[in-house]
Parts: structure tokens; sequence; C-alpha cells
């Protein structure tokens, strides 16, 4: 795993036992209606600077996107600006799917 990574079953693990601060999905609208995540904080990567005073700073921040690579990059700028909290989804909503909701549609 990439430096600041978290697996899926580790997230589901914390949002079972309330320490998941909060789960930041950065993919484009178009794509949360395939799938996502309940709960979850959804944000365009592009608006993310624009819109980061709607991001928690208390708790963990789990950044996703479809396979890693945008929540990564998101995630890098993130911690580069003060938001110690983020974290990567490793494999994105994608891993998430396959391991642990198997009724969400995979794309």
């Amino acid at each position: 795993m990439a430096r600041w990574e978290i697996d899926p079953a580790a997230v589901e693990r914390l949002r079972r036992e309330g320490g998941a601060g909060g789960i930041l999905d950065v993919r484009e609208p178009w794509e949360l209606k395939i799938c996502a995540v309940a709960g979850s904080l959804d944000i365009p990567m592009a608006q993310v600077p624009s819109r980061v005073d709607a991001l928690p700073r208390d708790g963990m921040l789990v950044v996703m996107c479809h396979h890693g690579a945008r929540s990564l990059r998101v995630t890098e700028w993130l911690r580069a600006n003060g938001f110690d909290n983020a974290i990567n989804l490793a494999g994105g909503i994608d891993a998430w799917a396959a391991q642990i909701d198997d009724t969400m549609t995979r794309y």
C-alpha cells in the first residue's frame, strides 16, 4: 500500500466501531449515480480546494474515488494543506464493492 492508505476492511471496522471520522468521495456526479457509500460527503476532485471548509477536521477523513488514484492525489493535497487526518482508501470504491458490499454495482 502507498503512504497514507487504508484498506476497505479497516475502514468498515472503524465505521462499525464509530471511529472513522468521515468518507470523502471525490468522484464525479455521474459516477455517484452508479454506486456510492451511504453517508459519504461527495465533492468532485476539482472542487475540493474551493470547498475545503466543508471537510471535517476531527477524526479520520477517508478519501475515495473509483480505484484510488484520484483520491490519493486529493489525500496528498489535503495533507499538504493541514488535513493530517486525511487517508486514502486503497483500491477505491471498486475495492469496497469487491470486499465489503458485493451488492454494489461495479464499473
